[in-house]
């Protein structure tokens, strides 16, 4: 470790000089570090969420296909309460949660959300209801966008753009609207909005920016003010279903080994006679877009729980069902006419994918009777003035033999049918759980719980247990859809529960060293004032898959380049890998910058020194940064979203 003396000398924020660098290098202007190259201090003592104690914690699950909160009052943190029915439910699904669907009016404002947005849109006559903008599924875009920022659009169901902070912040302010509705029903005078602790359910696969997107559709719809962040938690999906899932009686779960609800036990007793120190499970969180798989292990007597793998999963929620359906359709109708219907007869497509859903629900591994789909009258009208021929001629014309015409105007689907349609999505899963549990920190796993609203799917379970062979027993809690929700209020209860996570990605700067013959490469070396220095040295702060403890920071000093210096910029750095040497390496990306806001610390020190603590313990990462001299708070912030 080097004195601070000297590694202020020796290790420079990379740019810092006027002369450019001969490598082109990618760094920040203006800073010189001052620090050692690494102290990590774990302050895990120091809780990482405290703050105002609020009265009640609403708990909001903004998912792909459908969406619902959940409350409870700090002082009876055992009684959760899932949101009232929703109006206008469909057959065959619980409503305790309500479809993922928003309307705007032509002007675009907004005008409804969930059943009844589906349920108006659907009522409009088509001349009208082109003109109006619907939006279902589009959770995944903030999953699927490269570079996400502010701007970045999404798609209406007539094929009009709006900007998707806009729609995130509509539905977000509804949930809030409800959510207070309830609650000052229940109290019997307005509640005050300061008296809640707000937590919004993300994949645990999600990238910082997809993050900071969600908190910003927060701010903007009036969840909670920008100066109060600690008042809205960001939870991860699988880590609200297993703090929930550790908490199971055996009459709220089935092992589907067994398929019997009480497995021998008494029914009051924790999941398989209670955990117990050091058990280790997966959770496997199958949800309408993403597949979401984390490993932890119970830490007693507090029922701690500690990540032992980075999360993983991918894009392979049910929603990727529907796409292998419209595939069929294509392929029997032609992809030209259903992109025309889509555009020309929106309100008739999304009923027909209302009507599949119901039938997808209804596939299971031994069942042998066809499943029969409606399809709209439009559709059939529309496939004949389109084509001239019938939809009956289609299907006989195509050469898909297991889906037939029945004569009461339905696609008729052989089970065999309906089951190649779940093949894609099913094989991604079981291969990324075959994948998972190759690595040899994820062994001796007693428990693997399936949650999710996918969770429920026959085909998905019989898949998981293939899979396993018996090496895990298969845990699905009753209430299945609502896991995460109800996790994530006990997580708002308790924020500390969890208290070592893995760090997804590697992260840093870039940095200059003193240049060492024989160890840099000659392409790096910049001179200096009759000093050589090596450019582009990415300084780690944190490894891809490091066990990071709650509250733990990574401490880090600089300095302006000039004393009028008002805001210090510095460009951080990520990689899958785990050893950068270079922030030019292939496979390194700019992904945001940190932010010190130095106004008002003018001194008449020679120099003055910033030192800088990031946190990556808990779900969102964190900068604080202090004035070394005056001991004054600086405003740090981190900023991930592509500007």
């Amino acid at each position: 470790m080097m004195t601070e003396k000297e590694s202020a000398t020796d290790n420079i924020i990379a740019d810092a000089m006027a002369t450019p660098s001969p490598a082109k290098s990618m760094g920040d202007p203006g800073i010189t570090p001052l620090s050692p190259s690494h102290i990590q201090q774990n302050d895990t003592d120091s809780n990482a969420h405290t703050g105002p104690s609020f009265i009640v914690v609403v708990a909001v699950d903004f998912g792909t296909t459908s969406s619902g909160y959940a409350y409870a009052f700090t002082k009876e943190p055992e009684c959760i309460h899932t949101m009232r029915r929703w109006e206008g439910g469909d057959p065959g699904v619980s409503n305790q949660k309500t479809p993922t669907t928003i309307l705007l009016t032509p002007d675009r404002k907004f005008h409804s959300f969930g059943y009844a947005a589906r349920d108006f849109y659907h009522d409009l006559d088509p001349t009208e209801s082109k003109h109006w903008l619907y939006l279902e599924k589009f959770k995944m875009k903030l999953h699927t966008t490269a570079n996400l920022s502010i701007d970045t659009e999404l798609h209406a169901a007539n094929g009009k753009r709006v900007k998707a902070i806009d729609i995130f912040a509509y539905a977000l302010a509804f949930f809030k609207e409800q959510a207070l509705k309830e609650l000052s029903d229940q109290a019997g005078a307005e509640f005050d909005n300061t008296n809640i602790r707000w937590v919004i359910t993300v994949p645990a696969i999600w990238k910082m920016p997809a993050k900071q997107f969600m908190r910003e559709a927060a701010y903007k719809a009036g969840l909670v003010p920008r100066d109060t962040p600690e008042q809205l938690i960001i939870a991860l999906e699988p880590e609200a279903a297993s703090i929930y899932c550790r908490k199971l009686r055996l009459h709220q779960m089935i092992d589907i080994g067994t398929k019997t609800t009480q497995n021998g036990f008494s029914p009051n007793e924790n999941v398989g006679a209670g955990m117990t120190q050091g058990d280790r499970y997966v959770v496997v969180d199958c949800g309408g877009g993403t597949v979401d798989l984390t490993v932890h292990q119970i830490q007693l007597p507090e029922g701690h729980l500690k990540e032992l793998y980075k999360a993983s999963g991918g894009p392979y929620g049910s929603i990727g069902i529907d796409y292998e359906f419209e595939k069929l359709l294509c392929k029997i109708f032609g992809p030209d006419f259903i992109d025309q219907f889509k555009i020309k007869r929106p309100a008739a497509w999304v009923d027909l994918m209302i009507a599949f859903e119901s039938r997808k629900r209804a596939a299971a591994p031994d069942r042998t009777n066809p499943l029969n789909i409606n399809l709209p009258f439009s559709f059939i009208d529309y496939y004949k003035k389109f084509r001239g021929h019938s939809v009956e001629h289609a299907l006989r014309k195509s050469n898909v033999d297991f889906v037939k015409w029945s004569s009461q105007g339905m696609l008729r689907m052989n089970p065999d049918a309906m089951n190649a349609l779940f093949k894609p999505t099913i094989d991604h899963i079981i291969q990324h759980l075959t994948d998972l549990f190759d690595k040899p920190e994820v062994c001796d796993i007693k428990f693997l719980f399936l949650v999710g609203g996918f969770a429920e799917s026959p085909l998905l379970q019989q898949a998981v247990q293939n899979m396993l062979h018996g090496r895990s027993r298969i845990i699905i809690p009753h209430d299945v859809g609502l896991t995460i929700l109800k996790g994530a209020v006990l997580f708002g209860l308790d924020p500390n529960v969890i208290k070592v996570r893995r760090s997804p990605l590697t992260y840093g700067v870039g940095v200059l060293n003193r240049y060492v013959e024989g160890k840099h490469p000659p392409d790096k070396m910049l001179v200096k004032d009759g000093t050589r220095w090596c450019t582009d040295v990415f300084d780690t702060f944190i490894v891809c898959d490091q066990s990071v403890a709650l509250g733990e920071t990574v401490k880090r000093s600089y300095t302006p380049a000039k004393p009028s210096q008002q805001v210090i910029i510095i460009h951080i750095y990520c990689s899958e890998k785990e050893g950068v040497g270079f922030i030019s390496e292939p496979g390194v990306r700019k992904c945001g910058t940190l932010r010190l806001d130095v106004t008002g610390t003018e001194t008449s020190a020679a120099r003055r020194e910033i030192q800088t603590h990031m946190q990556f313990g808990d779900t969102e990462i964190r900068a604080m940064a202090v004035d070394v001299a005056t001991s004054r708070t600086v405003k740090a912030s981190i900023d991930f979203l592509a500007q």
